[in-house]
């Protein structure tokens, strides 16, 4: 899918050939003399448009357009969070028929602030997951014209949507992949993947090496499983050596069925969804590598099953962490903190700006906040508003938890250093305090994106957030993060969305035969 920025007004939008013409009116849209402008003034007027967010009027074969069908769609106060709303709104119905080619004129909002957000809604409402089917039937629209008077100005603001789409349907990918096409090995093979582009570099660390930086806490974790674990190391490159990186580490649980603390049957297929954060991890690189920000950036992914075989951990054993601090493995559904900590003490060689770890973590930051904001702990004041503020301008929100000294009291134990779980009472926040362990004196945020990284029921799927809040975050590490924007736009703007998609399906020939295997995260 082509996206291209185009000057034209309305009543020249109205007059190019397309299967659709979607056009944005806001509660400010002044009508012109031209006879489309006309046609939105009498809707309006008469009560059949209503320019409320998503509100939306169809027309086939209008006299005052050459486009097959029209659509007029409210924008509300013409902001950017009511400009996706109502563009996801108007695709999702223009999209059931055979719409190809479609024109968005920005007649009543402003395109230098939206078009980012079009792009993205755009993409989110066409996405489809295609790999392992044996008759995929994938996108059909091909082209997409972002149509303003002012078009020139948003060109940055294209080339950074369309390569956050590029990071979030790499990760909407792997994410979506059932376990045995996306074992531990194979997102090794996708990270490396990566390494095909200019500023990014790539290591995959085995058994052995994680053995030798004495992982023990990850490596136990991984014992249940025949599939051995990987380390992922991902670097982008953009800025001097001497130049602090940020690190990203993502919890990257293949399929998690609980191990020995075995997870209830039902909607346990969704664990394979247990590795979203290392999904994310790969789709900011895959963002960076359009963009090319003057900035370094480290991804680190601990990768493995929790599986529950005769070699298993299990509940009472102590593991011993990378740092040296002793775990008392109470339940081992509570998996993702014991490979994160290792995770995070690697990261620390690194003198890094700030140590950002992404985790579909527990159960508990789901009943907090549900699928709207994703939980943010941190106890670095500065760091916990970049966060905020990521959210909020890449429409990827989160929301800062307390780390109080007294909820890690439960995670005392008598015969390790700590135990790796505290009960249930402000499990989330526990959670996170146990992570805050491995941090020491590294700047540090812990993002439980349990809510927000994949949907349920009719709509199951990964959402590929927080691609767009880290990207947001990383970028802004930047002062001069939009000029290397503007250069990319030539090579971005006209970027296929699906080539992330083409790139994995050639890893999946690879994948062994599917093994018969909930939101059930109580823990994590």
């Amino acid at each position: 899918m082509n996206f291209e920025l185009k000057s034209l007004d309305l009543a020249a939008c109205a007059a190019e050939k397309c299967d659709a013409l979607i056009v944005l009116v806001s509660e400010a849209f002044a009508p012109g003399k031209d006879a489309l402008s006309q046609l939105i003034a009498q809707a309006r007027s008469s009560g059949d448009l209503d320019t409320k967010p998503g509100k939306l009027l169809q027309m086939y074969r209008p006299a005052a357009a050459t486009a097959t069908r029209v659509l007029l769609v409210g924008v509300g106060d013409g902001s950017v969070r009511h400009v996706r709303q109502a563009v996801g709104t108007a695709v999702a119905a223009a999209k059931g028929t055979a719409v190809h080619k479609i024109l968005i004129s920005f007649a009543g909002a402003a395109a230098q602030k939206s078009v980012r957000a079009v792009v993205q809604a755009v993409a989110e409402a066409t996405y489809v997951y295609t790999t392992t089917k044996s008759k995929p039937e994938g996108r059909v629209l091909a082209n997409v014209w972002l149509c303003a008077p002012d078009a020139a100005v948003a060109q940055a603001e294209l080339a950074l949507g369309t390569a956050t789409v590029a990071g979030v349907e790499l990760a909407k990918e792997w994410a979506n992949r059932p376990g045995n096409h996306a074992t531990p090995t194979l997102l090794g093979t996708a990270a490396k993947a990566l390494a095909r582009f200019p500023k990014i570099q790539c290591e995959v660390l085995g058994p052995k090496e994680v053995a030798a930086l004495g992982m023990g806490s990850f490596m136990s974790v991984a014992q249940g499983s025949r599939e051995p674990l990987r380390f992922i190391v991902l670097h982008y490159n953009g800025a001097a050596k001497t130049v602090a990186p940020t690190v990203l580490v993502g919890k990257g649980i293949t399929f998690d069925t609980g191990g020995i603390s075995i997870k209830p049957a039902a909607e346990m297929d969704e664990m394979k969804f247990d590795m979203c954060g290392a999904a994310s991890v790969l789709g900011v690189f895959r963002a960076l590598a359009d963009l090319k920000p003057a900035i370094n950036v480290v991804g680190l992914i601990p990768a493995c099953e929790n599986m529950p075989d005769g070699g298993a951990v299990k509940p009472g054993d102590v593991v011993t962490s990378m740092s040296g601090q002793t775990i008392e493995n109470l339940n081992t559904d509570a998996e993702g903190r014991l490979v994160l900590c290792d995770a995070l003490t690697y990261a620390a060689r690194f003198k890094p700006r700030a140590v950002i770890d992404i985790a579909t973590l527990t159960g508990a930051c789901v009943v907090a906040l549900g699928g709207v904001r994703s939980g943010m702990f941190s106890a670095d004041d500065s760091l916990a508003a970049a966060l905020q503020a990521a959210g909020e301008s890449s429409l990827d929100p989160c929301w800062r938890l307390p780390l109080d000294d007294e909820y890690g009291e439960g995670l005392k134990s008598n015969f390790a250093d700590m135990a790796n779980v505290a009960g249930r009472a402000g499990g989330a926040i526990t959670a996170a305090k146990f992570l805050q362990r491995f941090t020491a004196k590294m700047p540090w945020a812990h993002l439980d994106i349990a809510g927000t990284a994949w949907k349920s029921g009719a709509s199951k799927g990964a959402t590929g957030r927080p691609v767009g809040l880290l990207l947001d975050y990383v970028l802004n590490q930047s002062p001069a993060h939009i000029a290397p924007a503007q250069e990319a736009t030539k090579s971005v703007a006209k970027r296929k969305t699906t080539a992330p998609a083409v790139v994995a399906l050639k890893v999946a020939a690879t994948a062994k035969t599917p093994r018969k295997t909930p939101r059930k995260m109580a823990t994590k």
